[in-house]
């Protein structure tokens, strides 16, 4: 199911002379109304009036987030403040927060770009769709919500928080289709267990997540307890928000929606290109956007390219789902350790509920890593014994996936603090 096959099933060779055309109009606009990248351009002595490659890319700055704040807040924006009839803003919690800005055609292609994502995952005008999602000056609500009005399915704009409620919508309004973060696609099983429903009992049939990395063993686990389909989506406010990439059906990577988005995986050292099938660092630049365009931006997300089709008939590029951040991994005695890595091995393990947290101090000179994790109440509430199996258990499978030894602490179900958005994984005491 296509939302426009003539676009998703393009020839490889009319796509890049797309992409082409559109760089070289993107480049026209940054270096014409955006000082910051005017004056790269100068410095570097690029002449985007005569950029003819897709390959002369790898010769154009890069731009990190830093950039963005040090321009706040519309110091990036291309075009008068009176042509930008949305703004918005990222939900970071350290520093100035990045100010993104939308034309009328913006948003108007933002919404068609959500819609071919939904209905890549199998969302039509049928469906009755609950975004649990907040609505303020985060990206996601507002993004998905268009698109879905864009696609005709009925959208129910219930906002994030109060999951009782949200499940006695469900219920009511018939609920067929949930947007949400994964960790609180979980939060709403396990409340639908306390309130005595068999999902089985609701119309949901897909889930649309995305905002947080999370592993396949984490859908696994959504799947099992929603009785639902959950299907990966991308996006970043600095690029547009929901609609850079999304899950088809068949579940085996993000299509990328490369006629407005030409993507790079570098290295995050030496930010080099990195051959397809590796990971990488993804660098984003923006094809179509006119208010806010961004040329190789850096998204700290990790992820590969997957070179291999589809089966869906899908031309565009695929990318596995993010594995997590550069910026988030942690060096433990010297070995990078990602979060992702460890929410894999918990979701694998017998006894242990979908819920942990990572504490990173030091002692006597030395990191120690201590995985906190729910353990189901049979298991916390039996002998003994049987919890330090499970706790060896554990350290033996994390040993052997990390490359390091770390300490595991059982904890009771419930105890660990839950989130509505983005769930705080890592606790990291070596800075404070």
């Amino acid at each position: 199911m296509y939302w426009e096959a003539e676009k998703e099933c393009m020839a490889r060779d009319a796509l890049e002379q797309l992409q082409l055309e559109r760089l070289q109009s993107t480049l026209y606009r940054v270096g014409t109304h955006v000082p910051f990248y005017r004056k790269k351009f100068e410095q570097l002595r690029i002449d985007y009036d005569n950029f003819r490659s897709l390959d002369a890319l790898r010769t154009l700055p890069f731009t990190t987030k830093q950039d963005l704040r040090d321009n706040y807040p519309y110091g990036l924006f291309a075009v008068p403040l009176r042509d930008v009839v949305r703004i918005h803003s990222s939900s970071g919690t350290t520093g100035l927060a990045t100010v993104v800005g939308y034309t009328r055609n913006d948003i108007k292609n933002w919404s068609h770009l959500v819609a071919r994502i939904l209905t890549a995952a199998g969302v039509t005008a049928d469906d009755v769709i609950q975004i649990a999602f907040g609505y303020g000056l985060f990206t996601g609500g507002f993004g998905l919500h268009y698109g879905a009005e864009r696609l005709g399915a009925s959208v129910i704009p219930i906002s994030a928080g109060n999951t009782q409620r949200q499940i006695r919508i469900m219920q009511d309004f018939k609920t067929t289709a949930l947007v949400c973060t994964p960790s609180y696609a979980l939060i709403i099983a396990d409340t639908l267990l306390e309130m005595g429903i068999n999902p089985s009992g609701l119309s949901l049939r897909v889930g649309l997540f995305g905002a947080e990395p999370w592993s396949e063993a984490m859908r696994r686990e959504i799947n099992d307890k929603l009785r639902i389909t959950a299907t990966d989506n991308y996006g970043l406010s600095e690029i547009m928000g929901p609609g850079v990439a999304g899950e088809c059906s068949e579940c085996n990577g993000l299509h990328i929606n490369e006629d407005h988005f030409l993507v790079e995986v570098v290295d995050p050292e030496t930010l080099e290109p990195v051959p397809d099938g590796e990971t990488g660092e993804l660098v984003i630049t923006t094809l179509t956007k006119e208010a806010f365009p961004m040329i190789r931006y850096r998204t700290r997300d990790l992820t590969r390219i997957i070179p291999e089709p589809c089966p869906c008939g899908r031309t565009m590029r695929r990318m596995q789902r993010i594995m997590g951040r550069s910026d988030d991994m942690l060096i433990i005695k010297g070995v990078n350790v990602f979060p992702i890595q460890i929410e894999k091995v918990l979701f694998e393990i017998e006894g242990t509920e979908p819920h942990y947290q990572i504490i990173v101090d030091r002692e006597n000179h030395s990191d120690r890593v201590t995985v906190q994790v729910e353990a189901n109440e049979s298991i916390f509430f039996d002998e003994m014994r049987k919890q330090r199996v499970l706790i060896e258990h554990i350290k033996s499978r994390l040993a052997t996936e990390l490359g390091i030894s770390v300490e595991v602490k059982l904890v009771e179900a419930k105890t660990l603090e839950r989130t509505e958005g983005k769930s705080k994984r890592v606790i990291d005491k070596r800075r404070l």
